[in-house]
């Protein structure tokens, strides 16, 4: 199960420095598109992975991985609180957890996470607008440079005001760790957000974890 939640690009934990810009105000997903559909390759622990993602407003989510790991993940109107069902497509495992148990095992993993490709820092952080690092490829659409910097390193990520998405992210080192390769705001298709789960095996580690 744990392989999903790796997938998602995310920062260390740190705090805004006084002079800095707001994590929260910078990367806002306020007024975002009902509808949208992305594709991104991202680096994580020197491999490359494929990323696919439907977002339906802020209540329905799907997330595919390297045809391996797919999640869903739903929740109520203005609630904070979601669902996930995350199938490993490989073993043939749909495990289901809500929001509230991942912060009870310690992944602090939020819906802003899992519909954007950025973890909400926590601790002390920098974040400054910028100029596009040397060398970095070209962005799929139209975005603002910001340094986010963190102890002794920084991530320089482009992000979309239109689509509320990083359309780049490049280390320190220069290597390009996230790059959006397509996005569209068209009709999602119906059916995006079943779950296809027979001959599965259904692990519910709501019960598992309450039980402890």
């Amino acid at each position: 199960m744990w392989l999903a939640i790796s997938a998602i690009a995310s920062f260390s934990h740190l705090n805004a420095h006084a002079d800095s810009l707001s994590f929260d105000k910078t990367f806002s997903d306020k007024n975002e598109s009902k509808r949208l559909h992305y594709q991104a390759v991202f680096t994580a622990k020197g491999e490359e992975h494929q990323l696919e993602v439907w977002r339906d407003g802020q209540q329905r989510l799907k997330r595919r991985t390297d045809d391996t790991i797919e999640i869903y993940a739903n929740r109520k109107p203005g609630d904070v609180e979601y669902s996930l069902s995350i199938l490993d497509l490989k073993k043939h495992i749909h495990t289901r957890i809500d929001r509230t148990n991942l912060y009870r095992i310690g992944n602090f993993t939020d819906w802003f996470d899992l519909a954007h490709g950025l973890k909400h820092p926590k601790g002390e952080y920098r974040l400054e607008k910028a100029s596009a690092p040397a060398k970095a490829p070209e962005p799929l659409s139209a975005c603002q440079w910001y340094d986010l910097t963190q102890s002794d390193r920084a991530a320089h990520i482009c992000w979309s005001a239109r689509y509320r998405l990083p359309m780049l992210i490049v280390t320190s080192e220069g290597q390009t760790a996230w790059r959006i390769s397509v996005v569209d705001e068209k009709s999602i298709a119906s059916g995006t957000f079943t779950i296809h789960d027979e001959g599965y095996i259904r692990n519910d580690a709501n019960q598992d974890i309450e039980k402890d």
